[in-house]
């Protein structure tokens, strides 16, 4: 026999359940089919055996001669398996019993002899078989069963000597107790044969179903799971043998075909484990490239975004510069200027100067915000970041008639490589621009947060306290645009995916991926014709860190 939990265990408690229920059912069904017919033939048998009491008393009743009577009626008592016969007036009183002792004596009309008569409080006139039968036990604990016979008012009895009413339908009743232990012992003897056939058919059923189930099931099943260790150690040639074709051998022919597939993968994926390192470096470094190149994609989609707008900046100061040089050229040409004119003629320079210097500022910023380089990470102002994000796009504000409200609080300094951050905050910030297309208010938010240690965002295990507190430096942009629809709200860090007309669906998307670079987090909450909150959060540098930037 196999262990508890096991396959073979578990079928045969099963099968084993299972028949012992179904013939154990039959056994009971039977046992009480046969209890209930002997215990039928017995109330029928006692009740003719009542009715022949009656029958052969009836003629001295009549006659009035009680004492032959009452001498049939002890004759018949001392019989094997009469326990009692008794006679009973309609009023309870005992007028004859086997038992010399109760002669006299008043019954309780509630008794188990006299219930069926005296039902709500009324006697029945008649009364059916099963009503007349009852069952009880002596002091013993003996089986008795007790039938009664009501004794009518016949014509015979109300024209008499002995004349009673014609309007008393019942003089009184014959009880006659009769013993069951034989009957007891029948049903018995029926149990214990009932019984031991059910047994000995349960445990021949278990043997002849432990060996069908050993042969046809648990054998092929361990033979698998054999098959099956063999192969998780790497044995691909291991074969089971198909002796039959129902589902088990269907099962081993499925192994078979498997573990043939298995070796031919094997042999595939030891060819490719030889050039793993190989392909793993290959895909490396076109990644590598592929984010490079989406990355300086959306640098020049920004750049492009940014020229339109920067073109005006700078042609304002082009121009003052052009007005100033025309207007020495004319002076100088005029003959040379006193002192008066070569002051104002200083003047003007110095105002070429600075309007140069503004020019060449603008123009730096843009190729250094166009220039493809590794990232360097060093300790940054994020404040200063977002206040030269802002400059870049200053004059797209004002065409787009954007209000900027700066809200900066003191915060601790991130490490971060400064061109990526700027990138990273020109695209939300373009983005909120064109969320506001007839204009609107943009508020820029710079405030310091701390929030608990990963894995610490609850109480402390050990002490019950809140965990440790780290340091967040969060910059949070909101504008009052047209917002983004719910249903677009998961999709909008996805390369490519943009609801523009013109986008290129890579702005956010360069933006997720600094941020991942940079340990830090972004966040998206918008409601329709509402606006949106872009909110990023940075961890604060490690204190000590120098400052480049």
């Amino acid at each position: 026999m196999g262990r508890l939990d096991s396959l073979e265990t578990k079928l045969l408690a099963a099968v084993c359940g299972v028949a012992l229920v179904s013939i154990g059912a039959f056994a009971w069904v039977n046992i009480r089919y046969e209890k209930t017919d002997r215990m039928d033939l017995m109330v029928r048998g006692a009740s003719q055996f009542s009715d022949t009491v009656k029958r052969s008393t009836h003629y001295a009743m009549l006659q009035n001669r009680w004492e032959d009577a009452f001498h049939i009626m002890d004759t018949i008592g001392k019989q094997e398996g009469v326990t009692r016969v008794r006679v009973f007036s309609k009023e309870g009183t005992i007028l004859f019993s086997t038992d010399q002792t109760e002669v006299g004596h008043a019954v309780e009309t509630r008794a188990e002899s006299c219930y069926a008569c005296h039902a709500a409080e009324r006697p029945l006139e008649r009364l059916k078989l099963p009503d007349r039968a009852r069952i009880f036990q002596d002091a013993e604990g003996h089986r008795l069963l007790g039938m009664i016979t009501p004794l009518y008012n016949e014509p015979g009895c109300s024209e008499g000597c002995h004349v009673h009413p014609r309007n008393k339908s019942v003089l009184g009743v014959l009880d006659i107790t009769l013993s069951l232990a034989r009957v007891d012992e029948e049903i018995a003897g029926i149990t214990r044969r009932t019984a031991t056939f059910a047994g000995t058919t349960i445990i021949l059923l278990a043997l002849i179903l432990a060996g069908v189930v050993r042969r046809s099931v648990v054998r092929p099943v361990r033979e698998l799971v054999e098959g099956t260790r063999l192969v998780a150690q790497g044995d691909l040639s291991h074969r089971i043998s198909v002796r039959t074709l129902d589902e088990i051998g269907t099962l081993a022919a499925s192994f078979n075909r498997m573990t043939e597939t298995l070796g031919r993968g094997q042999l595939e994926l030891d060819g490719l484990v030889a050039t793993l390192g190989q392909r793993v470096e290959e895909r490396t470094r076109e990644l590598r490239e592929a984010q490079s190149q989406l990355v300086q994609t959306e640098k020049l989609a920004s750049l492009g975004k940014l020229s339109a707008s920067i073109a005006h900046e700078i042609n304002n100061p082009l121009s003052g510069i052009l007005t100033y040089a025309k207007l020495l050229s004319r002076k100088l040409r005029a003959g040379v200027p006193d002192v008066e004119g070569l002051h104002a003629a200083l003047q003007q320079l110095a105002l070429v100067e600075r309007e140069t210097q503004r020019c060449a500022t603008i123009v730096r910023n843009l190729l250094d915000f166009a220039r493809q380089r590794e990232p360097s990470f060093q300790v940054v102002d994020l404040s200063k970041v977002i206040d030269e994000a802002l400059s870049l796009l200053e004059n797209r504000f004002a065409i787009s008639n954007v209000q900027v409200a700066r809200e900066f609080a003191p915060v601790p300094q991130v490490r971060a490589d400064f061109g990526q951050l700027r990138q990273a905050f020109v695209n939300v910030l373009m983005n909120a621009c064109e969320a506001m297309p007839g204009g609107g208010t943009l508020r820029v938010i710079m405030r310091e947060t701390a929030l608990p240690e990963a894995g610490m965002s609850g109480p402390s295990f050990t002490t019950g306290k809140p965990g440790p507190l780290t340091p967040f430096t969060e910059a949070i942009i909101i504008d009052t645009g047209q917002g983004i629809a719910q249903e677009h709200l998961s999709k909008i860090f996805d390369p490519f995916f943009t609801t523009k007309e013109k986008g290129t669906g890579l702005g956010l998307s360069v933006v997720y991926g600094i941020m991942e670079r940079h340990g830090g987090k972004i966040t998206v909450e918008s409601q329709v014709g509402r606006g949106t909150t872009v909110t990023l959060r940075f961890p604060a540098a490690v204190s000590g860190a120098s400052s480049t930037a």
